[in-house]
């Protein structure tokens, strides 16, 4: 039987913005929940500080999808800042910005059978995003995790360039794995987006976030293609 499936939002993105995709994954039998976010929830973030505030949540939503499915996994899906927030929900690590009395938000991945992350910038040039982005990734490198299966998607849709039209996405991929001159999906380059030992899939002409106009990752063209690999 499908295993119940949890979403987690990018930056500043809210959950009403991934309605579509929990209904297509629910046509799929999956049973599936946002992590219930406010844009207004990632204000506290801004900065580089500690994305603490987001965990909890995640973590409240992980503990309740499990009490009434009566399971002992789920599938977590996170789209862009919301798969290396997953990551560091996996670990074992601690985290600046921990409190005491939270020891068991860290430690959760028994409780993930499959993580899929969706134009997931798992690398970053960008003061503010680097010392959380380096505490995953001189932590819990590449697909750590042995009894969690890693899926990385990434988007093949706009190459970096400095002239109109591309100039964003060479800003963001420059800030993101140093070059700007390369293929992502219009905000995180393909090399960031996938890791060692992971599932690492590339989908051509899909865009970063589900606010952008055309397909995304979690458009019902684009969804089968990561969805086979859900529990």
């Amino acid at each position: 039987m499908p295993l119940p499936t949890v979403i987690l939002p990018g930056y500043l993105e809210s959950a009403i913005a991934y309605r579509q995709l929990e209904q297509s994954l629910q046509q799929l039998g999956f049973p599936t929940v946002t992590v219930p976010l406010r844009r207004r929830d990632w204000i506290a973030l801004l900065g580089g500080r500690p994305v603490t505030p987001i965990l909890w949540q995640l973590d409240r939503t992980v503990k309740q999808i499990l009490q009434q499915y009566n399971t002992s996994q789920i599938n977590l899906i996170g789209h862009s800042a919301g798969g290396w927030i997953s990551r560091i929900y996996l670990g074992e690590k601690p985290y600046f910005g921990g409190v005491k009395g939270k020891s068991t938000l860290w430690q959760a991945h028994p409780l993930v059978a499959t993580l899929i992350t969706l134009g997931t910038p798992h690398v970053s040039q960008e003061r503010w995003t680097r010392w959380n982005l380096d505490f995953v990734s001189n932590n819990y490198p590449g697909a750590f995790y042995k009894n969690v299966r890693y899926v990385c998607v990434a988007g093949k849709t706009i190459f970096g360039q400095r002239r109109p039209g591309s100039w964003l996405a060479y800003s963001s991929y420059q800030l993101t794995c140093g070059q700007g001159n390369t293929w992502g999906d219009g905000i995180t380059p393909i090399a960031a987006a996938h890791l060692d030992g992971a599932k690492n899939i590339v989908i051509e002409g899909v865009r970063h976030s589900p606010r952008n106009p055309g397909i995304w990752y979690g458009s019902p063209e684009t969804l089968q293609t990561w969805a086979q690999y859900l529990a």
